[in-house]
């Protein structure tokens, strides 16, 4: 009887340690491009943008083998808005950093190293912008949006630690006007494409 108690409690300890062993959070680092969409709106205001490039950091804590919390934070360093309307048909011009704070939840599914994903969730985004020979108006004042997140990719497992990420994010908010009265209003949204690829780590 002693023995298998003594067994028993023995499996007990391997689970346990096997359990603490288990890889259930990850940090991740990638390089992002955000890419705003051109906007025609219904106000006669145009919004021109060009892509930014930028980082983007993750951390995901797993619920289960496939599914998973997801934080981000992300920022470019520098994109460009153009905005034309009948007042300024040549266009103002305002540079500005795109922050990315948001979650979601993150849904996995393996096949051998390949780890193919789908994740949404709510988001916030900072628009900030840069005092530069660039700014056309100095009317344009920091601006906070929220929205929302969506996205696809694949996970390659390098090693039980490492693995590649590739992903394309949909960024979901409203055109920023940067509080500047209703000079740069469209009363629309944006659609921002953002292909990320980066290395995360499992701890």
């Amino acid at each position: 009887m002693k023995k298998i108690a003594f067994l028993a409690a023995l499996l007990a300890a391997f689970v346990a340690v096997g359990r603490a062993q288990e890889s259930r959070q990850d940090l991740s680092i990638s390089g992002s491009v955000i890419v705003p969409p051109f906007i025609a709106s219904s106000t006669d205001v145009q919004v021109h943008s060009n892509r930014g490039f930028g980082t983007l950091a993750s951390y995901r804590f797993m619920l289960t083998p496939t599914s998973a919390l997801e934080a981000n934070y992300g920022i470019t360093y520098q994109n460009k808005f153009k905005y034309v309307g009948p007042a300024f048909y040549n266009g103002i011009p305002v540079p500005a950093r795109i922050q990315e704070m948001s979650g979601a939840f993150v849904k996995s599914f393996v096949f051998k190293n390949w780890n193919p994903f789908v994740e949404g969730g709510p988001a916030g985004f900072i628009f900030l912008p840069i005092v530069n020979s660039g700014l056309g108006t100095l009317d344009a004042k920091q601006q906070t949006e929220v929205g929302a997140l969506y996205g696809a990719g694949i996970a390659y497992e390098v090693s039980p630690s490492f693995d590649i990420r590739v992903e394309y994010r949909g960024l979901v908010t409203k055109v920023p006007t940067f509080d500047n009265g209703t000079q740069f209003t469209t009363n629309k949204w944006f659609n921002m494409f953002d292909p990320v690829v980066g290395v995360a780590y499992h701890f």
